[in-house]
């Protein structure tokens, strides 16, 4: 019969099985429905610097990248992302050999761990974790084992034994995150050196999603897990234009390594997308010129939302957990006599005209997350003061 397919086993492939539409889109789609203020999903509201906006029309204008750029990436691009490197950390990097462009931190995540993991690796995330880790992870066969990230004194932290403890002979890989999503934990000095020495110690290679580098706030500071001792050789690093220069939609990230790990992840990655982006590259490239005062200003903008969102969201009712990196806040809803994100997030548009995300959806472990919601700051000032408004208005009475 038409239309019918001759095996009765399912279309999706299992590895997939468990990750149907994401919780981004169901809240997108409840934002429109309803005419809510969206600071669920995480994309500023206004383009970034204009001069960089024009990098781009004039790499077009000029026909460069408009064909496909080389696999692995402009060396315009290359060049720039290791002069940062070296002016903000002091790391040597060969633009030839040790750097990899692509479509976005997402892809340089799926062609990591698809290059580094084979079926049966086990895979330590933090949990709450960016969701396609699972998904990556899960496509390249690993089995992901989530080290939870609890609050305590007013921020998320790392166990370090627990992390410990996670470790098997069956590990092959740490994925670490730091500035942290969703939680908005900077992971500290000692924590980093006590991951480095867990490492070396039982020879685990390392990815480190490194996309809110220069959104960190009052005392913390964002330190390269591939800075301290034994790493350099163990260590993917990946870092990404949108976040920091605010043009979400031109998908340019990067990976950085040593000859052997990129060309690892470029063995992956050139069956993926192969190469994108092409004009985007060559603006990314003046973008990380930029001189240190735009990544100041940048930091000055994003800290000063942070503190409107997160005071109106105290005023609410919400327990607020004050991020020391990203823009995103997470809040615990219990003090509003509500236990259940999912269905708080759900109610919340048409109760108060705001869309926030269930951070459960982030956890292997759901119970651990479900009283905490995240809220994106991200957005105009005066978005962000009439979303609290809204509700302090609905909530707070």
């Amino acid at each position: 019969m038409a239309g019918m397919t001759s095996t009765a086993r399912p279309l999706l492939n299992r590895r997939l099985a468990e990750f149907g539409t994401t919780i981004f889109a169901e809240m997108s789609a409840l934002a429109l429905k309803t005419g809510s203020i969206n600071l669920g999903q995480g994309f500023p509201d206004t383009d970034g610097p204009e001069e960089i906006r024009e990098a781009a029309v004039r790499a077009l204008r000029d026909g460069r990248g408009n064909q496909y750029p080389p696999g692995p990436g402009v060396p315009e691009l290359r060049t720039a992302i290791t002069a940062h490197q070296q002016r903000r950390y002091g790391l040597s990097y060969d633009p030839d050999t040790e750097v990899l462009v692509t479509a976005g931190a997402t892809e340089a995540i799926a062609a990591a761990l698809l290059a580094l993991v084979e079926p049966g690796d086990e895979v330590i995330a933090f949990e709450p974790y960016y969701d396609s880790y699972a998904a990556c992870i899960a496509m390249a066969g690993g089995t992901r084992v989530p080290v939870t990230l609890r609050p305590s004194e007013g921020r998320f932290r790392l166990d370090l034994d627990e992390l410990r403890a996670a470790v098997t002979d069956r590990t092959r890989l740490l994925l670490i995150n730091t500035p942290h999503n969703p939680t908005g934990t900077v992971l500290t000095r000692e924590e980093l050196a006590a991951i480095a020495e867990l490492a070396v110690e039982r020879d685990l290679l390392v990815i480190t999603d490194e996309v809110y580098e220069h959104l960190v706030f009052d005392e913390a500071e964002h330190i390269p897990l591939v800075t301290f001792p034994g790493m350099r050789e163990r260590t993917v690093s990946i870092g990404s234009a949108g976040k920091t220069f605010s043009f979400t939609g031109w998908k340019v990230g990067w990976v950085t390594g040593t000859p052997a790990l990129v060309t690892a992840v470029r063995s992956a990655k050139q069956f993926l997308t192969y190469v994108a982006s092409g004009p985007f590259q060559y603006a990314v490239a003046e973008a990380l010129s930029l001189p240190d005062s735009y990544f100041d200003d940048f930091r000055t903008d994003m800290l000063a939302k942070r503190d409107v969102l997160a005071t109106g969201l105290t005023e609410a009712g919400f327990e607020v957990f004050r991020p020391a990196g990203t823009y995103f806040i997470t809040t615990d809803i219990r003090p509003l006599g509500e236990t259940d994100g999912f269905a708080f997030c759900r109610t919340l548009p048409e109760l108060a005209g705001v869309v926030a995300i269930p951070n459960a959806v982030f956890y292997d472990h759901r119970e651990e997350g479900a009283p905490f919601v995240r809220f994106a700051f991200c957005k105009r000032v005066g978005v962000l003061e009439e979303a609290v408004g809204r509700l302090r208005k609905a909530l707070a009475g």
